[in-house]
């Protein structure tokens, strides 16, 4: 899995000459993925962590949701693809081209897939 975490406001303040370019960066990525035989088996630019719901269990078992996201931070998952590959260092490779357009990229492996 591919996490994009990413500075909200700063994207909120992008121009659309800056935003296209790092869509761009995602179409390379897309291209070079399929080049090397790697499968994009989902993903998702998300929306605003302000939209997010955050649902809590206590030690009690009582549940309760509220506005917002799990954490206050100024860098929020804003994107993620999930990627069928034989290693996670393909995917690290093939992510570099993605590098040039994010300031932070995290992958991991998914248990038992």
């Amino acid at each position: 899995m591919v996490l994009l975490p990413g500075d909200e406001a700063a994207w909120a303040a992008a121009t659309e000459d800056q935003r296209q370019a790092t869509y761009q960066k995602h179409r390379e990525f897309a291209k070079l993925l399929e080049e090397r035989g790697l499968r994009v088996t989902g993903g998702s630019e998300l929306a605003h962590s302000g939209e997010a719901k955050t649902l809590r269990t206590g030690s009690d078992g009582k549940q309760s949701v509220t506005d917002g996201p799990y954490s206050e931070a100024v860098e929020q998952l804003t994107g993620f693809y999930l990627i069928e590959a034989a290693s996670i260092d393909e995917v690290v490779d093939a992510c570099r081209v993605l590098g040039e357009g994010e300031g932070l990229i995290e992958v991991r492996a998914c248990k038992g897939m």
